[in-house]
């Protein structure tokens, strides 16, 4: 009798393998092993600047989140040092499980009421002149977390009135009204991320779709009437081909996407999908000019482009200048200065 019961496999929960899947099965067999040697052009220096340490103990003050750390991002020391970082709300445990990212996934605790305050005063007291916000998918709150996204910006508004606003959201399960919500607030940027090419998205990103991500973007583009830039950003390296990224660009593009940003993928652990290939300079240089030709206002294409990585170049500044902070902008953990005179020269940071 025991011979007739059903075996149950078990199914890892290895984002190496989704869903119990062979990722070869879409990406192909020839892929690089964890432990290998990088090319020359990904060599960064250490993060341990003043301007540094000065931010991380400020976020960490502050009981604050941010994708820089989360997501291990390889620009975190330069970023840093340029006085930005790109923060996360809604706490750091996403309910979603893709297999390219680094951040925590499970069952979220609570959220904290006060955070849209905290991270305003984040940025005022930091000074910048273009703030970059983005979040964990939240699919257990029942409007998504849309309600804390609009809370955010108003708070920006109020206590940093001088600062752009870029928020790079989650997809709001393709509801309309909690897009509706966030957009009404009016952000400069609305950023979405496609990650990848739609054939891809099986391995890479379970539980999401490309066709509502293109629709989230293009109806971020109508709510917004004018008044709200839409952004996306791609990655490469899970075995696309160009003409696939060609493609995956001119969808964007047709669906009202004025700026794109592409990078390369970096395997965070041996539990991640494994990289297929690195891409040449020379070709995100290529993208980046069929991009431009497209009709896309920017394009940042590069090794270690990510979405928030110089963010502050890729829509128009009332200052110019070159970095995130302000000309007059305190120091870290100084009050903020409210008073804004764009003939000065901005300092470099």
């Amino acid at each position: 009798m025991s011979d007739l019961l059903p075996v149950r496999v078990h199914k890892t929960r290895s984002r190496a393998t989704p869903g119990g899947m062979d990722p070869r099965d879409v990406i192909g067999d020839r892929v690089l092993p964890f432990k290998h040697r990088k090319p020359s052009w990904f060599k960064v220096p250490a993060p341990g600047g003043e301007r540094y340490r000065d931010l991380s103990g400020l976020i960490a003050s502050e009981d604050l989140h941010t994708v820089c750390q989360e997501a291990a991002c390889p620009n975190i020391g330069e970023c840093w040092e340029r006085g930005t970082a790109t923060f996360m709300i809604l706490g750091d445990t996403c309910t979603r499980r893709c297999g390219f990212c680094h951040v925590s996934t499970g069952k979220p605790t609570w959220n904290d009421p006060l955070e849209p305050a905290r991270v305003a005063r984040s940025i005022a007291k930091m000074g910048l002149r273009h703030a970059v916000i983005t979040s964990v998918d939240r699919d257990d709150l029942p409007d998504y977390g849309s309600s804390v996204w609009a809370a955010l910006v108003r708070q920006i508004r109020r206590q940093a009135p001088d600062c752009k606003i870029e928020l790079l959201t989650p997809d709001f399960r393709g509801e309309e009204m909690p897009l509706a919500k966030v957009i009404a607030e009016r952000p400069d940027v609305f950023n979405h991320n496609v990650e990848v090419v739609p054939r891809l998205y099986p391995v890479a990103r379970r539980g999401s779709k490309f066709e509502r991500s293109l629709r989230v973007l293009r109806n971020a583009r109508e709510m917004g009437e004018g008044e709200v830039v839409t952004k996306s950003g791609l990655m490469v390296g899970l075995g696309e081909s160009f003409e696939e990224m060609i493609d995956t660009l001119g969808q964007l593009r047709d669906n009202g996407v004025s700026v794109i940003t592409v990078g390369q993928y970096l395997r965070p652990t041996a539990n991640h999908l494994p990289i297929v290939r690195y891409w040449h300079p020379e070709e995100f240089k290529q993208l980046e000019e069929r991009g431009m030709a497209m009709g896309f206002s920017h394009v940042a294409a590069g090794p270690l482009v990510r979405s928030s990585y110089h963010a502050d170049q890729h829509i128009p500044q009332p200052d110019g200048g070159n970095g995130p902070l302000r000309a007059d902008a305190p120091a870290p953990g100084a009050l903020p200065i409210t008073t804004f005179d764009p003939a000065r020269t901005p300092v470099a940071a």
